[in-house]
């Protein structure tokens, strides 16, 4: 049984919590949830998801645990998280199983980010990562080796389901019939951003317990739980560069150098770079270049290999188009809606109109629309994506593109 483990700093932390985010309303939801109690979580060997697994075998559930293994090595997701995520499972008493999962991920992750960088964009691999690689292959795992029908994560975001009441004024158009994405009610990590890509069939069949808690009560119960992994430090940066010790390390290591000028928008040319890859829109620091004024990157033009750079007072757009748009908490709109947009994962929601832009192929179908928002941004970033939030709804999301 777990030990109850109380510190000077787990009272202070408790003291001050409210009380819609205990971790008795989490066990209470798991407790009644619809249909049947078995599932299998996926381990990466940190904390999050350590304690998702515990949650769910204290709420009465019937859990195995899987890592798939994308990397060797260094890494959360690589060899060093193995061996955690094994060791959670025994002390769980549960089983593990591990999949080898290196040649998809190479094949969906490393090599289409390198694809973005050599044509200057900024990739996002998490999103694609959570669709193309981790969220599939674990429930094609799960169907061909398990009786079960649901998975967990340790994100921190939050599922309505179809079948659950919700006020329809929350929404600017229909999500009745759908499963519905929320943001994680610890906004500080909130990771709603990276899942906008899952489609209705995966978020039918996902659980993310930690969607109600703060990351500090994750830590709280994980030490109360004896997880080994409570006092494991937080990756702070991507799988890619925690594996390679930073993303110029990883794109040096598979990218070329090649040398190219940076001028300003007039054309001017006041520089030069050893690679395009290694900028991204609205970058100021690491330019190389002693100017007047602040520069920062606006445009990176690959054919011409070329970085742009410009003062802040010229770096601002007031809309973009995004593509390959995913439809989360609502149907695709027919007419233009007023959403709030995030651009980066770290940025706020800010307010924008939406206006659709239909696929001839798929009639009335939005496919991919311009955002027109209410006061210039300064990093639109080809390659990055753009979310639709209404309040917590995520409404959708897809990729801002190159076009203008």
């Amino acid at each position: 049984m777990p030990m109850n483990v109380e510190t000077r700093e787990t009272k202070k932390v408790l003291n001050h919590l409210p009380s819609e985010e205990t971790v008795e309303k989490t066990l209470k939801r798991l407790q009644t949830f619809s249909g049947d109690h078995s599932v299998v979580v996926g381990l990466s060997g940190g904390v999050d998801s350590s304690l998702t697994a515990a949650l769910l075998c204290k709420a009465g559930w019937y859990v195995e645990g899987l890592t798939l293994w994308l990397m060797k090595g260094k890494g959360s997701c690589c060899s060093d998280g193995l061996v955690d995520a094994a060791g959670i499972c025994d002390q769980l008493g549960i089983k593990h199983h591990i999949v080898d999962s290196k040649e998809i991920f190479q094949k969906e992750i490393i090599n289409n980010v390198l694809k973005g960088y050599e044509e200057g964009i900024t990739p996002l691999p998490c999103s694609r990562c959570n669709k193309s690689v981790k969220f599939s292959e674990m429930l094609k795992w799960v169907k061909e080796n398990k009786n079960i029908e649901k998975i967990a994560t340790g994100h921190y975001a939050r599922i309505r389901y179809s079948n659950e009441s919700f006020n329809e004024n929350d929404l600017p158009i229909d999500g009745i019939k759908r499963h519905k994405l929320l943001r994680g009610k610890d906004l500080n990590k909130d990771q709603s951003y990276f899942l906008y890509d899952l489609p209705q069939e995966i978020l039918g069949k996902t659980i993310f317990p930690l969607g109600e808690l703060t990351k500090e009560i994750t830590r709280i119960e994980a030490l109360k739980h004896s997880l080994k992994t409570a006092k494991k430090p937080e990756s702070q940066d991507l799988c890619l560069a925690e594996h390679y010790g930073s993303m110029n390390a990883f794109i040096d290591k598979y990218l070329p150098q090649k040398k190219g000028e940076v001028v300003l928008k007039n054309g001017q040319i006041i520089g030069s770079h050893n690679g395009i890859q290694h900028f991204t829109i609205g970058q100021r620091k690491g330019l190389g270049i002693a100017w007047e004024v602040p520069l920062h990157v606006v445009e990176i033009d690959a054919s011409l290999n070329r970085v742009i750079v410009a003062p802040r007072e010229d770096s601002g757009k007031s809309e973009c188009i995004v593509k390959d748009i995913n439809w989360v908490s609502i149907e695709a709109p027919q007419e233009p809606i007023e959403v709030e947009v995030q651009i980066r994962y770290r940025s706020k929601a800010v307010k924008a109109k939406l206006i659709p832009i239909f696929d001839s192929n798929k009639e009335n179908y939005c496919y991919k629309c311009n955002i027109h928002f209410e006061e210039d941004q300064f990093s639109i970033t080809p390659g990055q994506a753009a979310v639709f939030y209404k309040g917590d709804y995520v409404l959708g999301g897809g990729l801002i593109s190159k076009e203008y």
